[in-house]
């Protein structure tokens, strides 16, 4: 989605009508011809269409397992390898960008993978529409765009507005896990979820934690640390709802 110009009502300081959150800002990159085919061969077994109502993913995955949300997940490196070794686990990854989408498609079929799905579409309007309230055992979120400079701090995509969301859709007792190489981007996570009173950071107050064994290092992060860069894993449990 491309930045919006201010308008004349922004330099009048007049205020603009409310804009509902999203979750990303479109940058769409070139896909590859195999990446174009594999919608055309992978999408049906594993693609989601976004339809603006309640999912039964009972249905989708042939199963009642606990499920987990990938948000922005990339080129899906991640997502698979997860898929791979949680077979217990079903998971729902969610990605705007169609390059990162086809490479997962191949990927996915080329490894047979059977509890994984995806959908093409901004992750607000999934959560909000499509996944039940308090259903998930998790929400994984890594590496989103830190947005590093101030005036661009609000696009980012840890809100409070979004983690009241998953928060809404997160099980009492499930887990939401973020990650980033950014501190500036970790210390404002700590802000925004240690406000939150229906979560509960697992090693206290401002606090990361070790990466854990679920979450593999990608190249980039493997790069990144070499060169002394620190990466910040955030886990927060959902609390029980008051009785």
């Amino acid at each position: 989605m491309a930045e919006q110009q201010p308008t004349a009502d922004d330099v009048a300081g007049e205020p603009r009508p409310h804009r509902p959150i999203r979750s990303f800002v479109l940058r769409q990159g070139r896909q590859t011809p195999a990446q174009k085919r594999a919608f055309d061969l992978h999408w049906p077994r594993y693609g989601l269409e976004y339809g603006a109502t309640p999912r039964d993913f009972d249905a989708v995955f042939g199963r009642a397992a606990p499920r987990i949300v990938e948000i922005g997940f990339g080129n899906g490196e991640q997502l698979l390898f997860a898929a791979q070794n949680e077979p217990r686990h079903d998971f729902i990854g969610i990605e705007v960008h169609g390059p990162g989408v086809g490479r997962l498609l191949n990927a996915a079929a080329e490894a047979g993978v059977h509890n994984l799905r995806l959908y093409q579409h901004d992750a607000v309007e999934v959560l909000r529409e499509e996944i039940a309230p308090a259903s998930l055992a998790q929400v994984r979120i890594y590496f989103p765009d830190p947005w590093h400079k101030k005036r661009h701090h609000k696009r980012r995509l840890v809100q409070p507005e979004f983690v009241g969301l998953l928060c809404a859709r997160l099980a009492p007792g499930g887990l939401l896990h973020l990650a980033t190489d950014w501190e500036n981007y970790a210390e404002h996570m700590f802000d925004v979820l240690d406000a939150e009173p229906r979560l509960r950071n697992r090693a206290g107050p401002r606090t990361p934690l070790p990466r854990p064994e679920w979450r593999r290092q990608t190249h980039f992060e493997q790069r990144g640390l070499k060169l002394g860069h620190g990466v910040w894993d955030l886990l927060y449990d959902r609390l029980p709802d008051d009785p």
